[in-house]
């Protein structure tokens, strides 16, 4: 892992070395926090997060033969984002795709076009790495079985896990559908730190059909990156401990999500998004993602939650916006709460309507 490609394309006279790919892919939302990394792109902490259903990435790849030999060790990609062309972007791509090329010597002898769309707003505080790294993971491996036919469907999914990972760590996550973890964790056999785990079979029915209402309380670009967050994890004093409560709250959790156990499933969720952020404001130097607007609607959930004994709760990805969670079965009562008493406490008075989803899917 990953399998070695030494093959060279013009020895397959057969292959059409040309098309089109694409795939939509899904953001997720952690419920068990990956943060802190070492190596390369390797979790200090197993995590697991919900795969999302609207929030997507959208994804297209364009290949031809690109003909001169003496170029084949270099990437050719053109990118362009909601129809522009995005250099940064495509410079991440591009250094993303060179970092294949010694053991996927094929991306080099292939001219690529590649655009994307995101269903959401870029600035909504959506994990957009995670869905375009993913539907980007999931075009190359295509690509692969279209050119050699070497991978059966899991181990397409698994090594798509183990490339989305490389270009966005929480990216791999959302390859699978309903749930999914990643990370090494006793409580999860054959997990491991290289690539995500799928855990749709033991979900309990009521996590199947989840809600997640994003309450966007700002959609300004956050202060710190969280490629910058995850270092400063190296000095935080707390972070072993950290490190220790991620793998027991992980075993809790999976275990109450098997069992349908909704109060477990809101109190290790809750504790997980404010320990995020109580890292963050710990670190050297700190940074304190969270606004005014994020604490009011918290005490507001959890005062909602006391009073009518509806078990929606909240988490928070490395940013301001929250995410309530909650089962179908409340959704009425919930959009009532959310349109009455939350969302005026949203830029714009925006949420957007979200919920447990079935993972990506090839648009071709």
């Amino acid at each position: 892992m990953p399998l070695q490609r030494e093959e060279n394309l013009s020895l397959y006279s057969n292959i059409q070395a040309n098309g089109k790919i694409g795939f939509s892919s899904p953001s997720n939302i952690a419920l068990v926090k990956y943060w802190g990394k070492y190596g390369d792109q390797l979790p200090q902490n197993p995590s697991i997060s919900f795969t999302l259903d609207h929030s997507r990435t959208e994804m297209i790849l364009e290949y031809s033969p690109k003909g001169e030999t003496d170029k084949h060790k270099t990437i050719d990609l053109t990118f362009t984002f909601e129809g522009k062309e995005n250099k940064a972007f495509g410079d991440k791509i591009t250094a993303f795709l060179t970092r294949l090329l010694p053991t996927h010597p094929y991306l080099g002898q292939l001219t690529f076009n590649l655009s994307s769309t995101n269903t959401f707003p870029h600035s909504a505080g959506i994990a957009s790495s995670a869905s375009s790294m993913s539907a980007l993971a999931l075009c190359i491996c295509t690509l692969e079985n279209r050119l050699f036919q070497n991978m059966n469907e899991v181990e397409t999914l698994k090594k798509a896990s183990y490339l989305a990972r490389l270009g966005s760590g929480s990216a791999c996550r959302s390859i699978y559908p309903l749930i999914a973890s990643w990370g090494e964790s006793a409580a999860i056999p054959d997990s491991t730190n290289l690539n995500g785990t799928p855990l749709a079979n033991d979900l309990h029915p009521v996590f199947r059909n989840y809600k997640d209402a994003i309450l966007l309380v700002s959609k300004k670009e956050k202060d710190v990156s969280s490629r910058a967050g995850h270092k400063l994890m190296e000095n935080n004093p707390y972070a072993t401990v950290r490190y220790e409560q991620a793998k027991n709250h992980l075993s809790q959790l999976v275990t109450a999500l098997k069992n349908g156990d909704l109060d477990t499933f809101i109190q290790i969720t809750e504790l997980e998004a404010m320990t995020l952020h109580a890292l963050m404001m710990c670190s050297s130097p700190y940074f304190l993602l969270l606004e005014p607007n994020t604490i009011t609607l918290i005490r507001k959930i959890r005062s909602f939650r006391e009073n009518t004994n509806i078990p929606v709760c909240f988490t928070l990805d490395a940013g301001p916006n929250i995410h309530l969670l909650y089962p179908e079965a409340h959704q009425e009562k919930v959009h009532d709460f959310i349109t009455n008493e939350l969302s005026g406490y949203c830029e714009q008075n925006k949420w957007i309507a979200d919920q447990v989803g079935n993972g990506p899917l090839s648009l071709f």
